[in-house]
């Protein structure tokens, strides 16, 4: 037996949490990676929730934080995406895991950046920053999204270019997603911005791609956002979600809820 091996402590299972298993780690770059777990057969999400996952702290007990999940509702897996904190209580040991490591999973997954918290629209739009995409994964590899709305839009801003992760994926329009490959190729919309680093695409934050228009290019409809068609999810940095809410509360859109579904949302549970 290894030392690795023997620093490796198995889970134990509890009320409010499963013990799962790790199938497989991507690192995208030096502070960036995804992971896919086990899903238990009796786990239920709505595409676009969150959940707690953790390791053992140094303490024995449960280290938990909350991450979006990153794969849909229909998916036999669950995927997240995570930065590395060299010091985090968490991420410093979650982003050494390995396929065949063990991993806790909460059992209750909610949130409100989900379908249910929005009213009817034309278009909807994901605003996200760095691992903010995480829930935008899920939502537009989910087929009821495009039937609920015409057009589907995820704008990532980040400040590296190897920091847009799935960017492949996306940009094929998700074109190995079979439940969503007929739908996607004509209504979904990918829109990646990196600001510190030359890009062969937009370049700019988000906020500057809106006041120019640049942000509404190529997707139908008009080049500003409309609270009578137009939606709007958004996951990120607080300064990027605080300055947006405060301009769509001015355009005239109201955050929406589960209990009172509105014309944009934002993650309460990440933003305090």
């Amino acid at each position: 037996m290894t030392d690795e091996t023997i620093e490796k402590p198995v889970l134990e299972p509890t009320g409010a949490l499963s013990v799962e298993t790790v199938l497989s780690v991507k690192h995208w770059n030096e502070h960036l990676f995804s992971f896919r777990i086990t899903r238990p057969a009796s786990f239920r999400f709505r595409s676009g929730e969150f959940i707690m996952i953790g390791l053992k702290g140094d303490n024995g007990k449960p280290l938990l934080r909350a991450y979006s999940i990153a794969s849909p509702a229909w998916d036999e897996e669950i995927e997240f995406l995570s930065i590395k904190v060299q010091d985090g209580p968490l991420t410093s040991k979650l982003q050494k895991i390995e396929p065949g490591d063990q991993i806790y999973l909460g059992r209750k997954p909610t949130g409100t950046l989900v379908t249910d918290a929005l009213l009817p629209g034309k278009r909807l739009f994901m605003l996200s920053t760095g691992t903010g995409l995480a829930p935008f994964l899920s939502l537009p590899r989910d087929p009821d999204v495009y039937e609920f709305y015409e057009q589907v839009v995820v704008v990532h801003s980040v400040r590296r270019v190897s920091d847009l992760a799935f960017r492949d994926e996306m940009e094929g329009k998700w074109s190995e997603d079979p439940l969503v490959s007929e739908q996607a190729p004509t209504q979904f919309h990918y829109v990646p911005t990196v600001t510190r680093e030359p890009f062969d695409g937009h370049t700019a934050r988000i906020d500057k791609l809106v006041e120019s228009g640049a942000l509404f290019e190529g997707i139908p409809g008009a080049a500003k956002f409309d609270p009578e068609t137009d939606r709007i999810m958004m996951c990120g940095s607080m300064e990027m979600i605080k300055q947006f809410g405060a301009y769509f509360e001015e355009q005239g859109f109201t955050e929406g809820s589960n209990a009172a579904p509105g014309q944009f949302v934002i993650e309460r549970a990440f933003v305090g």
